[in-house]
């Protein structure tokens, strides 16, 4: 990886890619630290937890959320509203037929897209300074300053949001990567320095405060994030390929076909889409505590206890979903009857397996298996700091979530580096 980025800086036009795409992340770094007025930050530090929805926000906006800054939704409207999108174009004929235009219709579902976003940001602002407004941090809520101060923050929410979907579509098409992913790389990696100072405390405690603990667990646990980061590198990379075979057929005097393929099948095919929409579901429990007081009926302080990030059943609960979604979201992704039609159609077939009804179900059986593995890795990825933090008595912020993207981006920026400067080698034909 460093090696492609060094080689990649010696060329002059990815040099200039890569330097524009460092300078929208330095702007969005500092619209970050911008605080909207009329909030204060420091009210809002005890109702952020680990795992929560709305730490799960925090960490998506990089501690801008946390600290209501300008950027504080980040791309979350856009993430909601482009998996919104993703799905109405599967239960939606115009939409469907929107998405097999070509270039003409993906320039018109991203502008629904982008105004789907505008819509989500504007609710999402309201519901942030309500939110404010109930935990006592908004400092007018009365009379005209009232209103004027309401308009502000929900004004300054929603510009900032759309203002981060702008940024990254000038890396789109001035830079390196894909813009909304390298935003929330760089969201993510901006906290690095809290998780080190964390566990530098911990090692604190170990040499002044005699919990020699610490002196294992703190190296035990960089050791595993290292491991966790080579498995998802391996599982990210890793896929099933099913071997094609095409019939030879004659054209006029020239002969075609023949040859042998395959259809790839990516084990880790739904990426962290699994953990987001569990994550989302299972922080409802959270959010309803922290807008009602649980002490106030016994019953209901039990119930919404149980889904406290470090417990069992919350990670009981975590898995199970996110192996439900998993085989969801790859149901949306592939068709097996339609896989098997194409194939049919271009005279391929599998060796051994009969076209029509068993192409399709053999693909079927294969996805299935396939999903499985990958759901379950990708469960094991988001419930080990649960476990970790559980049986180690430490806050680890070893997001599963964090560390997925973090990777997968970083192994898309890099395939792009080297796909570009194979283009740039690449003598052609004619030389």
């Amino acid at each position: 990886m460093l090696e492609t980025i060094r080689n990649a800086w010696k060329v002059i036009d990815l040099r200039k890619k890569i330097i524009y795409t460092l300078m929208i992340i330095l702007v969005y770094r500092i619209g970050s630290a911008i605080p909207v007025p009329f909030l204060d930050s420091s009210v809002l530090g005890q109702f952020f937890t680990e795992g929560s929805f709305l730490g799960y926000l925090d960490i998506l906006s990089g501690g801008a959320f946390q600290n209501a800054t300008l950027f504080a939704l980040s791309i979350s409207p856009y993430i909601t509203s482009s998996i919104v999108i993703q799905l109405l174009t599967i239960a939606i004929p115009a939409l469907e037929a929107l998405s097999k235009e070509g270039a003409d219709g993906r320039k018109k579902l991203n502008k629904i897209t982008r105004y789907t976003t505008l819509g989500l940001a504007l609710l999402q602002s309201i519901a942030y300074y309500i939110m404010n407004r109930n935990y006592r941090a908004v400092k007018y809520t009365e009379g005209f300053s009232g209103v004027f101060a309401a308009l502000c923050i929900i004004l300054c929410f929603t510009a900032g949001a759309l203002l981060v979907v702008w940024l990254g579509e000038q890396i789109d098409k001035n830079g390196i990567g894909n813009g909304i992913s390298m935003i929330l790389f760089a969201g993510i990696i901006s906290r690095g320095p809290s998780t080190v100072n964390m566990m530098l405390q911990y090692w604190e405690l170990a040499s002044k405060g005699g919990q020699t603990q610490y002196y294992f667990l703190v190296p035990g646990v960089i050791i595993l994030f290292l491991v966790v980061i080579m498995a998802i590198v391996v599982m990210t990379n890793a896929e099933r390929r099913i071997p094609v075979q095409y019939a030879k057929r004659v054209v006029g005097r020239k002969m075609y076909g023949g040859q042998s393929s395959y259809i790839p099948i990516k084990v880790m095919m739904s990426g962290v889409m699994p953990i987001i929409f569990a994550g989302a579901l299972l922080s409802i429990p959270s959010m309803v505590k922290n807008f009602i007081d649980p002490n106030a009926e016994r019953l209901v302080g039990k119930i919404l206890g149980a889904f406290d990030y470090n417990s069992w059943v919350y990670a009981i609960l975590y898995l199970i979903l996110i192996i439900a979604f998993n085989y969801f979201y790859v149901a949306v992704q592939y068709n097996p009857v339609e896989m098997a039609n194409n194939l049919r159609k271009n005279s391929g077939a599998i060796p051994g397996i009969r076209p029509g009804k068993p192409t399709s179900d053999f693909i079927s059986r294969v996805i299935s298996k396939i999903t499985l593995v990958g759901a379950l890795f990708i469960a094991a990825i988001a419930i080990l700091p649960i476990i970790m933090g559980n049986v180690a008595k430490m806050n680890i912020a070893l997001g599963g979530t964090s560390i997925i993207i973090v990777v997968g981006v970083a192994l898309d920026t890099v395939r792009q580096l080297e796909s570009q400067m194979m283009m740039r080698h690449y003598k052609g034909f004619l030389e």
